[in-house]
């Protein structure tokens, strides 16, 4: 039962997606058998729509399964150094082989990902953490020097806009055809959901979970693996959304409690509805013209971000 008021929620902000921008697009016309508002709808609405779907509910997953990599409540693949590997990857792929397909594209942001994360978690093992708020200190600073690296290539390369382009959460230019490689996202987010009782165990510590018979490494390399594809898929395809991997696992776990099997669908359910009510609030705060959802999701991420510090501090108060 509380995962079906957060299910209709979703479904009403589909519909809701479906007719919401600057072009003339309702129900009446869609029935009436409009050869424009069916082009619209079959080629724009309902492929931006899944976009958003796949997109929030593959994020917040990955958060969460971070979360559990790390031990740490405020880990997500965007202070991680994650998305900011994935688009290092993506810049190496457009400046040594441009005529790469996106699926290339999408394999090289992975590897990037994958060692970019790989990294973090060596460097979390050899820092000692007074506080848990070192954590995504040391993730943002590792995606900062990423970041700046990428920078600086690009703007070597002249490739700034190229670069900007590639980071900005935006799904205006989803269309039928440009957005299917989220399908994979899907896949892994089943994966996750598929091992979910194995990663709760995990986010109990090494030494527990291998007590407990739990394969550590191979669990340790799936989580990587989904985190890393996801987050590749997510930014190739649409750019950098951040902070629905730590919103919504944290909100989940503050409803619901830590036991994935429990509270993933509930995650991925509410992760795809956040990002839905962003991208509609940004289609209609001044239409013609629309704010990606990047930038909504970094002003209510922050903002989120800033509330579970004082959170925090008030409860070791």
């Amino acid at each position: 039962m509380k995962f079906l008021g957060p299910l209709l929620v979703l479904i009403a902000l589909g519909i809701a997606s479906l007719f919401a921008g600057v072009s003339d697009l309702s129900l009446v016309t869609v029935l009436s058998g409009d050869e424009r508002a069916l082009l619209i709808l079959m080629e724009s609405r309902v492929p931006r729509t899944l976009a958003l779907v796949l997109a929030g509910a593959g994020m917040a997953v990955s958060g969460t399964i971070m979360q559990m990599l790390a031990r740490n409540r405020f880990v997500e693949p965007s202070t991680a150094g994650t998305v900011e590997s994935a688009g290092l990857g993506i810049l190496v792929a457009l400046l040594f082989a441009p005529d790469l397909p996106v699926f290339g594209k999408m394999l090289v942001a992975t590897g990037f990902a994958l060692l970019g994360t790989s990294l973090f978690l060596l460097i979390l093992r050899q820092v000692p953490l007074r506080t848990p708020l070192m954590v995504p200190l040391i993730g943002i600073m590792l995606g900062g020097v990423i970041s700046a690296m990428t920078t600086f290539i690009a703007y070597r390369a002249d490739m700034l806009q190229s670069l900007g382009a590639v980071m900005t959460g935006d799904f205006s230019s989803v269309l039928r055809g440009r957005y299917e490689l989220l399908w994979m996202s899907l896949g892994l987010t089943l994966a996750a959901l598929w091992t979910a009782d194995r990663f709760t165990v995990m986010g109990l510590g090494q030494e527990f979970a291998t007590n407990l018979g739990l394969a550590y490494g191979r669990i340790l390399t799936l989580g990587l693996v989904i985190v890393s594809v996801v987050t590749a898929c997510v930014v190739v395809t649409v750019g950098m959304v951040p902070f629905v991997g730590l919103m919504v696992p944290n909100i989940v776990s503050i409803a619901v409690g830590d036991n994935l099997r429990r509270s993933l669908p509930l995650v991925a359910c509410l992760g795809a509805g956040l990002v839905l009510a962003c991208d509609i609030v940004g289609r209609i705060v001044i239409p013609p013209f629309e704010i990606p959802v990047g930038a909504i999701l970094g002003v209510v991420g922050s903002v989120f971000f800033l509330f579970l510090i004082l959170r925090k501090r008030s409860r070791v108060a």
